[in-house]
């Protein structure tokens, strides 16, 4: 089965109770058992609805899996991953990466015991340098967010494999339509389907792929025992969003190579950062890895001071500025302040996160209306 058939019919079935095309939204609580322990595959909502295991289903065929398995957010499904942990393990993790993901890992979980080194990815076997007794897991993003860096996912699969770690692949920004990271080797994939899954900015939600049945089993009853799951109502939404996917997703590519361009060729721009550049940092691996490049980008303009972002944030029409990405309408946004405002600012200029970063998340308008909208903003 081919991917974009594979995205409309995957894991889902007509109703058989009345032939409804569309997965039904079974909105309870609870079901009625024919005697105690004796039912129908589903006991309480919290463990398991089949709104959520189709939507389950789906997610782990179209990310080449055997086990999905959904929760209330992307950092729910992020907190359920580190709870596989105990106090004096260790994480090695990518220094570019969402500042969501960087809060949870050093507010919440280090007090817990759990140790994150952030290093450089872009060799990965940089990683080994940082391996010890006490590491169990290497977490990467890849893009990162919001810098676009590219990742080995198959050469750092490879270094995990060698130490017998984890590896867990944020596969957010490119979805499955463009990149399948256990294919590559990763034991785990990790979604914000909030972003380009659900693709219409009206629903929160996350999602963890595996092959493994151990560790799905593992998810499954921190899933169950945390309570950290979405509403059926939800899963719907996500599950329409994926049956779109592909058709979204070409044209986000192709919007964003056209807008991609014309910001490098404008005057007034300084670096912009999008894998799809031959001269990007690691393209050659993104084109190996990926299917295509996506509609996520960064740029910084030749006055680089945070005025002059600030400038071109207030003056977009078609570009919302808005936190979040992988909607249909194109947002903007400035990461120093928004989604990476929770790294200290130290860490995020470390790591090249200036403070007149601009980070787009192109959509599938009108490609010319797009590029008017920013030439207009940028000046």
């Amino acid at each position: 089965m081919k991917l974009g058939t594979k995205l409309i019919h995957a894991g889902v079935a007509p109703d058989p109770a009345t032939g409804a095309i569309m997965t039904p939204i079974y909105q309870t609580s609870t079901f009625v058992q024919e005697a105690p322990g004796v039912h129908k595959g589903y006991e309480y909502a919290r463990t398991g609805n089949p709104t959520r295991t189709a939507l389950q289903n789906a997610l782990a065929a179209v990310e080449n899996g055997n086990h999905g398995l959904c929760f209330g957010s992307g950092l729910a499904a992020t907190d359920a991953i580190l709870k596989l942990l105990n106090p004096g393990d260790e994480i090695i993790a990518t220094n570019d990466l969402y500042g969501g993901t960087y809060r949870i890992f050093t507010k919440v979980f280090e007090r817990y015991g759990i140790r994150f080194h952030f290093i450089s990815m872009s060799d990965v076997n940089n990683i080994s340098n940082f391996v010890n007794e006490n590491t169990r897991m290497v977490w990467i993003e890849t893009p990162t967010n919001p810098l676009l860096n590219i990742i080995d996912i198959e050469g750092a699969a490879r270094v995990a494999q060698q130490h017998n770690l984890l590896l867990c692949v944020d596969n957010t920004f490119a979805s499955p339509y463009l990149q399948n990271p256990l294919d590559l080797g990763a034991d785990m994939v990790v979604h914000s389907a909030t972003k380009y899954i659900g693709g219409h900015s009206d629903v929160v939600h996350g999602a963890i792929i595996v092959k493994e049945e151990s560790i799905a089993q593992q998810l499954a009853f921190i899933q169950n025992s945390c309570g950290a799951v979405p509403g059926p109502q939800d899963c719907f939404l996500v599950l329409r969003g994926l049956k779109t996917l592909h058709v979204r997703m070409q044209r986000h590519c192709e919007n964003g190579e056209i807008i991609a361009h014309f910001l490098r060729n404008h005057p007034k721009v300084d670096k912009v950062f999008w894998c799809g550049f031959t001269d990007h940092p690691n393209h050659d691996i993104a084109k190996e890895q990926m299917r295509g490049f996506g509609g996520m980008m960064s740029f910084t303009l030749k006055d680089d001071s945070a005025e002059a972002a600030q400038k071109v944030l207030s003056r977009t029409h078609f570009f919302s500025l808005a936190e979040s990405l992988g909607g249909v309408e194109s947002l903007i946004g400035h990461p120093a302040s928004m989604t990476h405002a929770s790294i200290p600012r130290e860490e995020r200029l470390k790591n090249g996160l200036v403070d007149s970063l601009i980070r787009l998340s192109v959509g599938i308008e009108d490609a010319g209306d797009l590029q008017d909208d920013l030439k207009q903003a940028i000046g």
